[in-house]
């Protein structure tokens, strides 16, 4: 699916949550303080958890808030996005991050639980499909980059590469990027495919790099943010992963990043989720390779 669609869907969303004053469960006591408004001093804390994905980018956006805050402490910790959506619906944290949006069944688990999850899109990310350096290999289509992962393409000699078996690299099931690739490449032509079961499953985007970084035949998938000169790039029908191309959406793997709160944020998370959606947290976005919200 095309962001551009989702950022239309989202925008309604939100649209249709203010007109009917959607409230959702009070933020917890301590993360209600200042406003931060003029001649006010911000207080407070926020626990935040999630996607592995946007673990650096949310780290690098705490750092500022609290530098331009000092009476504000902000946690952050990755596990993947489904960790996050879990502690957000057990009430253990105030911001979920996640590189997916939210399933039906975790929302109706979490209205259960009176937690009433309210998304918000922060960044929007191309999902880079990444192999050795020395790879021969420069481009794949969706086609053969789904058969690669189901296994039945198991050599690079098969799509143009050297006579070497495919190492597959991917990330575990916990990982919204897990899911986002798994639905959009590996079951994009059959809703019962799954992963080949020779398929590495890695606890971290960082982990992915390292693999594919050290290993000639290995082919991995990473967030934007995480490109670096230790892998290459491998364009996917015949466009490379980038800030460009997932801006004018001819990427093929580009997705939206969300922060979720229970409820309509208050006190000291409004005030850090309106300024990671300004102009100082988009500059951020853009730092960290990724692309701010439109």
């Amino acid at each position: 699916m095309k962001f551009g669609k989702i950022m239309v869907t989202a925008l309604v969303v939100a649209l249709i949550a203010i007109s009917m004053g959607l409230v959702g469960c009070a933020a917890p006591e301590e993360n209600t303080g200042d406003q931060g408004g003029a001649g006010e001093t911000l207080t407070g804390t926020i626990n935040i958890q999630g996607s592995d994905t946007m673990v650096n980018l949310t780290q690098a956006w705490a750092e500022e808030f609290m530098a331009a805050n000092p009476d504000v402490v902000i946690s952050v910790k990755g596990g993947g996005s489904g960790t996050g959506i879990s502690a957000l619906i057990n009430g253990t944290i105030d911001l979920a991050t996640a590189s997916r949006g939210m399933k039906d069944e975790e929302i109706a688990q979490a209205n259960e639980n009176n937690v009433e999850p309210v998304e918000h899109p922060v960044a929007v990310d191309a999902l880079a499909v990444v192999v050795h350096p020395d790879n021969p290999v420069n481009d794949l289509s969706m086609q053969q980059i789904g058969a690669i992962y189901r296994g039945e393409i198991t050599n690079w000699s098969e799509v143009g590469g050297p006579d070497q078996a495919i190492v597959l690299i991917s990330r575990d099931s916990a990982s919204g990027t897990y899911e986002y690739f798994k639905e959009t490449v590996v079951a994009a032509e059959d809703e019962n495919a799954e992963f080949a079961k020779e398929a590495m499953l890695l606890p971290s985007t960082r982990a992915i790099v390292t693999e594919v970084s050290q290993n000639a035949a290995a082919i991995g998938y990473i967030g934007l943010g995480y490109v670096s000169a230790d892998t290459k790039v491998i364009g996917v029908d015949g466009v490379k992963a980038s800030v460009e191309t997932a801006m004018d959406e001819s990427y093929p793997l580009s997705r939206y990043l969300y922060a979720y709160s229970n409820g309509t944020p208050t006190g000291v998370v409004k005030a850090f989720i309106d300024w990671v959606l300004g102009a100082e947290g988009s500059a951020i976005v853009s730092d960290q390779g990724f692309v701010p919200i439109p």
